[in-house]
């Protein structure tokens, strides 16, 4: 019998593609066929999506059993080349390849499989107007982004992911930045958030929505709001008189917009500093669309949601300038990167692109609330283990927030 080190050996002597060489294929919609092998409900719950990929399920045991009776290209007949085999860990797909190729045909393996994909996270840095750095962190299997800001040896990362909290910590240390804030611009429902951890492990001090402590937050953080909002008599406020509405990150500072609809608590993030603002927008506003209004309140409470996401474009993020630079919270198959591979728009190119953005307030509340894409997987465990509910270790973390995000309306 071959073990498992065996298996890995073999699987690195296939040709295969590493993960960071996928994600740029991904960027370019270069057409590929994806053969995963692994079981029906592994698939079903995540598997490779894009522009140009036909993903197709076979699993490895009909694999095993087409080579044992000299089937396999019978089993293949139909896959478009080039071929691309997935498995969780790269080495049931390796087989797969070898004998696709001994078959002639052009296939290579995902090196390292699912697991590997699940643990690229690339970074580049935003082409932005302001006295500091913007590093966004992209997570290409799920498209949850991140930001670190760097100004005067300080830092402070936006929507952090527990995952790669080490991450954060180490680019800090590596630019000689204190990192001062790690900042959720809401409790996110698709990935177990970094805060805590890097309150833990660092010196920063982990920041919270206001709101977050009314859905039942049960750590210590810093709260921030909307200074125009704590002034105001409406009943949806969420910010408490003792709230903090600017953070000061060396020689810039970001003040905090409340953005609700997503969900009750989120905020939105104003980089201030130079002569064009950047709004860090969570999961309000995307480049291919708007937050779903259903993931806190239910099918029941989706359209009054919706209702108060539209406030919120309206009087809140749409009265910013044209210029303005937008930078999301996710991105899903359906935006478009920028020539540089990071995902971030101009407001107006995004007034002009959407339109949820010029619709009127009856169709908006239509729009966001129909044909809405399946919730993310495990999403109420997410959101327990975000606001402290509920204790998860690593494995579990990684396992709960696997698939894609899905916490959009596409336009």
């Amino acid at each position: 019998m071959t073990d498992r080190s065996d298996a890995a050996d073999a699987a690195d002597e296939t040709p295969s593609i590493a993960p960071d060489e996928l994600s740029e294929r991904l960027q370019s919609s270069d057409p590929m066929t994806v053969l995963d092998v692994r079981d029906r409900d592994e698939f079903e719950r995540w598997h490779l999506t894009g522009d140009g990929i036909e993903a197709v399920q076979i699993p490895h045991m009909k694999v095993v059993q087409a080579q044992a009776t000299g089937d396999v290209t019978d089993l293949v007949t139909d896959l478009e080349e080039p071929i691309l085999a997935v498995c969780g860990h790269g080495e049931a797909s390796a087989h797969a390849v070898d004998l696709l190729r001994d078959a002639g045909l052009d296939a290579a393996n995902l090196a390292g499989g699912m697991d590997a994909w699940a643990d690229l996270y690339r970074v580049r840095e935003l082409d932005v107007d302001a006295p500091a750095r913007v590093l966004q962190y992209d997570r290409p299997s799920s498209g949850c982004l991140a930001y670190a800001i760097y100004s005067g040896g300080e830092a402070a990362v936006i929507d952090p992911l527990r995952a790669f909290a080490d991450r954060y910590d180490a680019d800090a240390t590596d630019r000689d930045a204190a990192l001062t804030y790690a900042i959720d611009t809401h409790v996110h429902a698709d990935h177990v958030s970094g805060v805590r951890t890097l309150a833990d492990r660092t010196d920063a001090t982990a920041v919270v929505p206001d709101g977050a402590t009314e859905r039942g937050l049960t750590f210590d953080a810093m709260t921030v709001g909307d200074a125009a909002e704590r002034s105001s008599a409406s009943p949806a406020s969420h910010t408490r008189q003792d709230a903090v509405d600017e953070l000061r990150i060396g020689d810039v500072t970001l003040t905090v917009l409340a953005t609700p609809g997503h969900t009750t608590e989120s905020i939105s993030l104003r980089l201030e500093g130079g002569d064009s603002p950047i709004l860090f927008t969570g999961d309000t506003l995307f480049l291919e669309g708007v937050g779903r209004p259903d993931l806190e309140r239910g099918d029941d409470g989706a359209a009054a949601a919706a209702g108060q996401l539209y406030e919120t474009l309206r009087t809140r993020l749409l009265e910013h300038p044209d210029e303005t630079t937008v930078a999301p919270g996710h991105y899903s198959d359906a935006a478009e990167p920028r020539d540089d591979g990071t995902y971030a728009a101009r407001l107006g190119t995004l007034r002009d692109r959407l339109d949820a953005l010029s619709m009127d307030d009856a169709a908006f509340v239509a729009h966001a609330t129909s044909e809405l894409p399946p919730r993310p997987s495990n999403y109420d465990r997410i959101v327990a283990a975000n606001l402290g509910l509920e204790d998860v270790d690593a494995d579990t973390a990684f396992e709960l927030e696997l698939g894609p995000n899905n916490c959009a309306v596409a336009d």
